[in-house]
C-alpha cells in the first residue's frame, strides 16, 4: 500500500527537503523519492512482465508476417498521432507547470487542472475523430508505395478500430500527471497491467477463433479483424477508466470547465508549442524509419527470406526499453517534481548535481543489464516469442536486433535523464533543437545502412543500428549544453565513472561470451527450436547472467566505481520496503 501521507509531506515540504541527502543518488527529494521509485518501479515490472505476455501472444497470434506488420501499424498509430499532436507536450509541461500551481494558487492548482483537463479531453475527442477518418491517408504515409493492397486494407481496417484509442491514451496520461503532482505515484503504474490483461485475451480468442495459420496464410476473415482491433481498443479504455476512482480517493474530482481565457494556460501553451515541435520532428523521423521497416519485410517476402519487418523492429525495441522503463522512468518520474521546486527557486547547480548523480547511478544499474542483453538477445527472443505462428527462425532475427539495439541502451537512458533536467527548468525549446540535429543524424545514418544491407533481417538490425550510434553522439549534445546552462553536471566524474563501467561491461560480455562457447559449441538450428533446446537455451541465458553479473560487480569494485554501494544500498531498502508491505 502507498504511503499517501508520506509522499504528500514530501511535496508539500517545498525547496527545504529537497536535495537534502547529499550522499544519496537521488538528493533532489529527501527518501520519498526512493520509496515512490521503488513503489513505481514494482508497478512498472508487473507492468512490463503482463506486457512482455501480451506481446508473446501476439507474436503466437501473428508471427512476423506481413499480415502482423499490418496489425503493428495500425496498433500503433493511435499512440504516434496521440504523442504528435498533444502527448509529447503533456508529458513535459504538465506536471512543472501543476506543480507551481499547486503551490502558488489559493485552490493548490484545482482550477487551473480542470480548465488545463477540459481544453485536453476537448482536442482529443476532436483528433481522434478526424483521425477516424482520415485513417486510408495516414496508413499511406507510413508504408512504402510497393506496400502490397490487402495488407494496406487490414491496416487501414486496423487503423479505423484502434485510432478511437488517442481520446483513452491522453485521458489516462492527463489523470496520471494530476495523481503524479497529488504525490500519488503508484496507480499510474499498475493501470496498464489492465490494458495488458484485456489485450492478451483478445489474442489467445484469436488463436482459439483463427488458429496460428491465418497469419502465415496472409488472409483475416472480417470477425478476425474486429476481434483483434476491437479487443485491443477496450485494453486502452480499461487502462485509462480504472484511474478514475483513485483519482477521487486522492480528493480530486474533476469538473469541466470551459473558461479558458487568461486562466494562465497561456504559459503552458508557449511551452508545449516547442514541444509538439520535438515531437513533430520525432514522429517525422518514425515515418521514415517505419516505411523502410515495413519495406524491409516486403524485400524479405520477395527474395522469399525469413519474415522480419515493422513487427521485428518493435518488438526488439520493446525488450530494448524494458530496462528504461523500470529503472529510468520511475526514477526521473519521481524525482522530476522537486527538480521543479529546486529550478524554480533559482538553485540550478543543485539541480545539475542531482542530474549528475542520478546519470551515474541509472548507469550502473543499465550498462550491466545492456551487456547480458547483448549476449543473450537472441536466446531471449527464442525462449519468450518462438511460438505459435512465430517461427523459430523469426525470433532468433527479432533476438539480433535486440543485441544491436543494446548498444544504445546507455545513451538512451542518459539523454532520457537529460532532458527532463530541461524541463525541470521549462525549458522545450532547447530539447527541440536537439532532437532536430538527432534526428538528421538518425536519418543520415539509417538511409545509407539500409540500402547497403541485404534484405528483411540485415536491414532492420541496420535501423538498429543507427539508432544506437545516434544516441551516443546525441548524448554528447545534450550534456554539453546542459552542463552550460546549470554550471556544472559534475561531468569529469560522470564520464569517468562511466567510461570505467563501460569497461566493466564489456569484460562481462567477454565473460558470457565463454560461457556460450563452452555450453553451445554446436548452436541449435533456429528452424527446429525443440523444448529440449529451449531448456538449454534456458539455462545458458541463466548462468551467463549471473557470470556476467559477477563478473561486471567484481570489475566495478576493481575500478573503485563508489555508485556500486549506492545500487546495492537501494537495492536493500527496496527489498525492505518490499517486505514490510509484504506483511502487512
Amino acid at each position: 500500500m502507498t504511503d499517501e501521507r508520506g509522499t504528500d509531506r514530501a511535496l508539500n515540504a517545498g525547496e527545504t527537503q529537497a536535495g537534502d541527502l547529499s550522499a544519496s543518488p537521488l538528493s533532489a527529494s529527501d527518501r520519498t523519492v526512493a520509496r515512490n521509485s521503488t513503489l513505481m518501479a514494482s508497478g512498472t515490472i508487473v507492468s512490463r512482465i503482463t506486457g512482455i505476455a501480451r506481446d508473446i501472444a501476439l507474436t503466437a497470434a501473428l508471427g512476423f508476417y506481413l499480415v502482423s506488420d499490418a496489425y503493428s501499424l495500425g496498433n500503433s498509430l493511435p499512440n504516434i498521432i496521440y504523442i504528435l499532436v498533444i502527448g509529447g507536450a503533456l508529458n513535459a509541461v504538465f506536471v512543472p507547470q501543476l506543480v507551481r500551481r499547486m503551490k502558488d494558487d489559493a485552490d493548490e492548482g484545482k482550477a487551473y487542472a480542470d480548465r488545463l483537463l477540459t481544453l485536453t479531453a476537448t482536442s482529443l475527442l476532436v483528433l481522434a475523430t478526424t483521425a477516424v477518418i482520415a485513417a486510408p491517408w495516414i496508413v499511406d504515409l507510413y508504408t512504402p508505395g510497393d506496400y502490397p493492397a490487402n495488407e494496406h486494407d487490414l491496416a487501414v481496417a486496423f487503423a479505423r478500430l484502434c485510432l478511437p484509442q488517442i481520446f483513452f491514451y491522453g485521458l489516462y496520461t492527463m489523470l496520471s500527471q494530476v495523481l503524479n503532482a497529488r504525490g500519488r505515484f503508484g496507480a499510474p503504474m499498475f493501470a496498464p497491467i489492465a490494458n495488458n490483461v484485456v489485450a492478451i485475451a483478445t489474442f489467445v480468442l484469436f488463436i482459439l477463433v483463427a488458429g496460428t495459420s491465418a497469419a502465415a496464410d496472409g488472409v483475416l476473415t472480417t470477425d478476425q479483424v474486429l476481434i483483434l482491433g476491437v479487443g485491443t481498443t477496450l485494453g486502452v479504455v480499461a487502462q485509462a477508466l480504472i484511474l478514475i476512482p483513485v483519482l477521487m480517493r486522492s480528493g480530486y474530482a474533476w469538473r469541466p470547465r470551459f473558461d479558458w481565457r487568461d486562466a494562465g494556460l497561456g504559459k503552458a501553451a508557449k511551452l508545449a508549442a516547442w514541444t509538439i515541435g520535438l515531437v513533430l520532428v520525432n514522429q517525422i523521423t518514425y515515418i521514415f524509419i517505419t516505411r523502410m521497416a515495413t519495406q524491409a519485410n516486403v524485400n524479405a517476402a520477395s527474395a522469399g527470406l525469413v519474415e522480419a519487418g515493422l513487427t521485428t523492429y518493435q518488438k526488439a525495441h520493446l525488450v530494448f526499453m524494458l530496462p528504461h522503463s523500470v529503472i529510468t522512468i520511475s526514477v526521473v518520474t519521481a524525482m522530476l517534481p522537486a527538480l521543479s521546486r529546486i529550478a524554480h527557486a533559482g538553485r540550478l547547480r543543485q539541480v545539475g548535481e542531482d542530474i549528475g548523480r542520478t546519470m551515474r547511478f541509472v548507469s550502473m544499474l543499465v550498462i550491466p543489464i545492456a551487456a547480458i542483453l547483448i549476449v543473450n538477445g537472441t536466446a531471449v527472443s527464442i525462449l519468450l516469442f518462438g511460438y505459435g505462428a512465430a517461427t523459430g527462425q523469426q525470433a532468433g532475427i527479432m533476438g539480433i536486433v535486440v543485441s544491436v539495439f543494446m548498444i544504445g541502451l546507455p545513451p538512451f537512458t542518459l539523454f532520457y535523464v537529460l532532458l527532463r533536467g530541461y524541463y525541470a527548468l521549462e525549458d522545450t525549446r532547447t530539447p527541440f533543437w536537439i532532437t532536430v540535429a538527432f534526428s538528421v543524424l538518425l536519418l543520415a545514418l539509417a538511409f545509407p545502412l539500409f540500402l547497403a544491407t541485404g534484405a528483411g533481417g540485415t536491414q532492420i538490425a541496420a535501423l538498429a543500428l543507427a539508432y544506437s550510434i545516434a544516441y551516443w553522439i546525441g548524448l554528447v549534445i545534450a550534456w554539453v549544453l546542459l552542463a552550460r546552462r546549470l554550471g556544472t553536471l559534475d561531468s569529469g566524474r560522470t564520464v569517468w565513472m562511466l567510461v570505467r563501467a563501460l569497461v566493466a561491461g564489456g569484460l562481462a560480455v567477454a565473460a558470457m561470451g565463454a560461457i556460450y562457447a563452452l555450453v553451445l559449441t554446436n548452436q541449435p538450428s533456429a528452424s527446429d527450436i525443440t523444448w529440449h533446446v529451449r531448456l538449454v537455451l534456458l539455462g545458458t541465458v541463466a548462468l551467463s547472467s549471473v557470470i556476467g553479473l559477477i563478473v561486471f560487480g567484481v570489475a566495478a569494485w576493481a575500478f573503485r566505481i563508489r555508485e556500486v554501494s549506492d545500487v546495492v544500498s537501494l537495492a536493500r531498502g527496496a527489498t525492505r520496503r518490499l517486505a514490510r508491505g509484504g506483511r502487512r
